[in-house]
């Protein structure tokens, strides 16, 4: 690996490091869940219809806010707008999954869609995204979807997938606790793309 590919490599790693620090403990999420009077148990993870666009749009802009604080946010009508229009293509490459409190709130979503790309031919899925609100992460939501996500795409036929986030997030950690394997470039260097080749086991692990 040439140095400088090892030293951004490092860098990364780093800021991910720092990023972690800022984010609730899990022993602060469950507090903030008992005191709003929520369980885990009654959370719905549910498919997606064109009727929740609105809330994926305003979940979406929050949790991008969240995870990549200090960057430029796309704006919510931005967002409503690129929602409607992939909610106007159902024609079975992709499928959305959200995170439903008792209350119709939405607290986390995900995106699949089939993938096809010839430099990473044996893959035939992409978790292409996952974001979940910050006082509801660690406590076993994101496991639960993921697995959800999984299995979706099991039942269409496909057995393994890939994501591509940024090398700074965090949630690398909570990847490759669910089985995820880095994608690394030519030259070494680590651009935050995982690949799951077996989704059996992240459905067992999510269970």
């Amino acid at each position: 690996m040439p140095f400088k590919s090892f030293c951004k490599n490092l860098m990364n790693a780093f800021i991910r490091w720092l990023r972690a620090l800022s984010r609730p403990s899990k022993e602060t999420n469950l507090d903030l869940l008992r005191h709003r009077g929520e369980t885990l148990a009654a959370f719905t993870i549910r498919t997606a219809t064109r009727h929740d666009v609105p809330k994926i749009a305003a979940l979406h802009v929050a949790t991008w806010n969240e995870t990549y604080y200090g960057s430029n946010s796309p704006t919510y009508h931005i967002r409503e707008y690129q929602w409607r229009q992939l909610f106007e293509q159902e024609d079975g490459s992709w499928f959305v999954l959200v995170i439903e409190k008792p209350d119709g709130e939405l607290v986390g979503f995900a995106r699949g869609a089939r993938y096809m790309h010839a430099d990473l031919p044996a893959y035939k899925g992409e978790l292409n995204k996952m974001y979940l609100l910050r006082e509801y992460q660690r406590l076993g939501l994101g496991r639960r979807l993921m697995a959800q996500v999984a299995a979706q795409f099991k039942a269409i036929g496909i057995n393994n997938m890939v994501l591509f986030g940024t090398p700074q997030n965090p949630s690398c950690r909570f990847y490759e606790v669910m089985g995820g394997r880095r994608l690394y470039a030519r030259n070494g260097e680590f651009h935050g793309g995982y690949g799951f080749s077996d989704l059996s086991k992240i459905i067992a692990y999510g269970c």
